[in-house]
């Protein structure tokens, strides 16, 4: 692959470098970012931007469970993969995967550089599907995230699954659902068309860029969440608030890893900035990575992720 940040790009773009974290408790310092998205486009076309592998081959050390159904709705089946290492003999704990793509597009096979890392770090992983923007309005992701929750709790045995160490993960609109459902899962709007079973509760959520507050200036304005609603804010304000993550935080909310950068073009920084102040006013244990000169899917770079990585391990050991 190629290097990150070689001399001759650093010394073309230093106006755009930002400076490192110094923060004693984080001792791996955050990567160099970029004023704007234009000086990071062009640092990617001169070929100083290494980025992750999207589609790694799974290594002969795990096992992979693909296109398990865990619920059929409208005639939809609604699947998900799991990944574990083999000759795990005792039941681990799991990180659940929530894809992004404005909740009209994108796939569960999405996160699988993260799922195999993982899973290799002996970790269950597992991503699921659910039900896009073009296919049903909101809530329907919202509940199909709540029933594969639960169907990884029925069947956590079987596969291997500690139910009482889940976490979820997820970046974007993946994000958002993760924290909708980490703080909001009891909602009975969330718990239609699910079998009877445990509740949806976790451990920990790694959020990634997520939306927050569906009812901003900015969030009700945008294509996007409007799709996802299938209708305007002024005819329904109150759903609005039920999809929006800040709605449910309080004091015994599953402790929250937020990444968000400063220079995000479609999540605004101001929406982490405001989860993590929400999350200190309800007492809820949070860590918060502002990443100076980073735009929207940041961890696809090789540093961002590797910085994104090393703080989701201590995390995850720590709350998981």
């Amino acid at each position: 692959m190629r290097k990150l940040f070689p001399a001759l790009v650093c010394f073309c773009l230093a106006a755009a470098c930002q400076p490192a974290s110094t923060d004693p408790e984080r001792p791996l310092q955050a990567p160099r970012g970029y004023l704007n998205e234009t000086l990071l486009t062009i640092a990617y076309g001169l070929g100083s931007l290494d980025l992750i592998e999207s589609a790694p081959a799974v290594p002969e050390n795990l096992d992979a469970f693909k296109d398990i159904p865990y619920k059929t709705i409208n005639g939809q089946e609604l699947q998900l993969d799991i990944y574990r290492k083999k000759g795990l003999r005792e039941p681990a704990p799991t990180l659940i995967f929530v894809h992004g793509g404005a909740w009209k597009k994108g796939k569960r096979q999405d996160y699988l550089p993260y799922l195999i890392d993982y899973a290799e770090k002996g970790y269950i992983t597992v991503t699921l599907s659910y039900r896009l923007s073009g296919v049903a309005k909101f809530p329907a992701a919202a509940q199909d995230v709540n029933c594969g929750i639960k169907w990884i709790k029925q069947h956590a045995e079987e596969y291997g699954i500690d139910p009482d160490r889940l976490a979820l993960i997820g970046g974007s609109a993946g994000g958002h659902l993760s924290l909708l459902l980490g703080y909001g899962g009891e909602e009975p709007l969330f718990n239609r068309d699910c079998e009877q079973g445990p509740d949806s509760g976790v451990k920990a959520i790694v959020d990634f860029y997520g939306p927050v507050d569906l009812t901003t200036s900015y969030a009700i304005s945008t294509e996007q969440v409007q799709s996802f609603m299938g209708s305007r804010f002024e005819q329904d304000p109150d759903m609005y608030r039920l999809a929006s993550p800040r709605t449910f935080i309080s004091a015994d909310d599953p402790p929250t890893l937020i990444f968000q950068g400063t220079i995000d073009s479609l999540v605004p920084v101001s929406q982490s900035d405001s989860l993590q102040l929400w999350l200190q006013e309800a007492g809820v244990p949070n860590e918060y990575h502002r990443l100076k000169g980073w735009p929207h899917t940041m961890d696809i770079a090789q540093e961002v992720n590797d910085y994104c990585q090393f703080y989701i391990d201590r995390f995850l050991a720590k709350y998981l």
